[in-house]
């Protein structure tokens, strides 16, 4: 399949810690891994919020209270996976038809009982329309997932005894 028609974007990481406590971190703390500048507010953000159920959503909020709800909580089993939704479209703006939203799923394989690792997938991209490429091409980038996962790592790092 040629990088054209791949409609998945694939990335995994290791961290050195349990899959329980990598699972909480993806999810109940990721306000520190998704960065402030990925943004589509008209004002900065005060947090992101994962809410932990089947049927939440992933949303930021602004310091004015405003807020965006990008994503929803399609499967929630920890600490072996969670499902999200992904309703920003190819051209980074909210997607209000969910026909047309791709999926992210991660996850959490127990290498060790310290180690765990992180599979995520960003599939269905297509689904966005017309652009898609785009957008997969810019979640793929260093900018994308990638970052994520290195904020991921980071913050798991810092999560390990001493």
């Amino acid at each position: 399949m040629s990088k054209d028609e791949q409609t998945s974007v694939r990335r995994d990481v290791i961290v050195g810690v349990p899959a329980e406590r990598a699972f909480e971190i993806f999810t109940v703390e990721f306000d520190r891994i998704k960065p402030r500048e990925h943004n589509l507010l008209a004002v900065a953000i005060a947090e992101t919020v994962f809410e932990t159920h089947v049927g939440g959503a992933v949303y930021d909020r602004g310091v004015d209270g405003s807020e965006c709800r990008w994503a929803r909580v399609l499967a929630f089993d920890p600490p072996e996976r969670f499902v999200i939704s992904w309703a920003i479209g190819p051209t980074w703006q909210l997607e209000q038809d969910s026909a047309r939203t791709s999926e992210v799923e991660v996850r959490f394989v127990a290498e060790s009982p310290t180690s765990t690792r992180v599979e995520l997938e960003h599939r269905h991209l297509d689904r966005h329309g017309t652009g898609w490429q785009n957008g997969r091409d810019g979640l793929d980038s260093e900018g994308g997932w990638p970052l994520y996962l290195q904020r991921f790592v980071d913050r798991a790092s810092e999560s390990q005894p001493a």
